[in-house]
């Protein structure tokens, strides 16, 4: 058992050390990084959506941007379109499931901002829809993916990839991706960073 434990451990650092070595990823990360730091600048905001564990994900970003990740500072505009249980709800019965996020992207979404489509295999179609909807608003689109990045990578702006075909592997980095943009974002924005 305590092997086992060991060998799950390493996997996951396996998996953060080939996004620790791959400058491309490293770039998409930053020029997420810088995109979001500028749109907090003005009036925009970030808005995120994942089914699953992708969903938890993105509550769990926006709501580092709302309330605080590091330390405390004003709060910055974001929305996880996976939070409210009757918009779901009511547009999954009246357009179907694939429309619950682009739907709420039409009504609540503005140019300028941007979406954060989070999903291990890239081929969610609710979020692949959101992108459709996203680009008619004008705003920019990310794909937080895995495996080959699927369809999200190919419809995306920008595609930030993890290199691995493990979803557990993919969903701990989606976290750790997501914190390094919480802490890029506060840093820029507010003068401090986490250690």
């Amino acid at each position: 058992m305590k092997q086992y434990i060991k060998d799950q451990i390493k996997k996951s650092y396996e998996t953060k050390q080939a996004i620790y070595e791959n400058e491309e990823l490293l770039k998409q990360i930053e020029k997420v990084s810088k995109l979001c730091v500028d749109l907090y600048k003005g009036t925009n905001k970030t808005i995120l959506a994942g089914n699953g564990g992708s969903a938890a994900d993105a509550q769990h970003i926006a709501a580092e941007m709302v309330g605080r990740y590091g330390f405390d500072r004003p709060s910055l505009p974001s929305l996880a379109l996976t939070t409210d249980t009757s918009a779901l709800t009511a547009i999954g019965n009246d357009y179907g499931y694939d429309k619950v996020f682009s739907r709420q992207l039409e009504g609540m979404g503005q140019t300028g901002d941007l979406f954060i489509g989070i999903s291990t295999s890239g081929n969610s179609t609710n979020i692949v829809e959101a992108f459709n909807s996203a680009k008619d608003k004008g705003i920019t689109t990310v794909a937080l993916v895995g495996r080959d990045g699927g369809e999200m990578a190919k419809k995306a702006d920008i595609a930030i990839i993890v290199p691995s075909n493990s979803t557990p592997r993919i969903q701990e980095s989606h976290i750790l991706i997501g914190h390094i943009i919480c802490d890029i974002i506060e840093k820029e924005t507010f003068g401090e960073g986490v250690n």
